[in-house]
């Protein structure tokens, strides 16, 4: 009989030792980033980081608002994408002032966005990074000297002075 438990109990170990082996070759180690192997055509839209925290959108510079104010539009039109990808243009890599105003995008608007991290596609999780408030470009240009100290609303109209 104490053989028999003996038995019994090398027999558990070993089968908890043979579970706890598989459960640890299911584990990839990885947990905070979810990373993603796909082919850039997947993806329903795709822009490029540009320097200054601006995006490369269709062939145009756009700061984070205006960048921001294009995804209205395709939401108003109702052709807002589901994926965006992210990658780095020839002139800037992907910085945390890009990440963070595509995440305020991602709240915003509600696609998702994949960025290349050191060449491989990972998933922006916009709770984890911090999410910007969109902003204009911060350079802007300087006014001439005429149009100094006068705004849209500084007087009305003057059919004289128009000509």
């Amino acid at each position: 009989m104490i053989r028999l438990s003996t038995l019994m109990a090398r027999a558990a170990a070993a089968i908890f030792l043979a579970s706890m082996l598989v459960l640890a070759g299911c584990h990839r180690g990885a947990s905070k980033s979810d990373h993603v192997s796909a082919e850039q055509g997947q993806f329903d839209y795709t822009i490029k980081a540009y320097k200054s925290g601006q995006f490369l959108v269709d062939g145009a510079v756009l700061s984070a608002a205006d960048t921001g104010s294009h995804f209205a539009y395709l939401k108003d039109q109702g052709k807002l994408p589901k994926t965006v990808l992210v990658l780095p243009s020839d002139d800037s890599k992907i910085r945390d002032a890009h990440l963070g105003f595509l995440a305020r995008m991602q709240l915003d608007y509600g696609f998702t966005v994949y960025y290349d991290k050191k060449g491989e596609l990972v998933r922006l999780n916009a709770v984890e990074e911090k999410a910007r408030q969109l902003e204009d470009t911060p350079h802007k240009a300087a006014l001439p000297d005429r149009m100094q100290g006068k705004d849209a609303s500084s007087g009305a109209y003057d059919p004289q002075t128009q000509q």
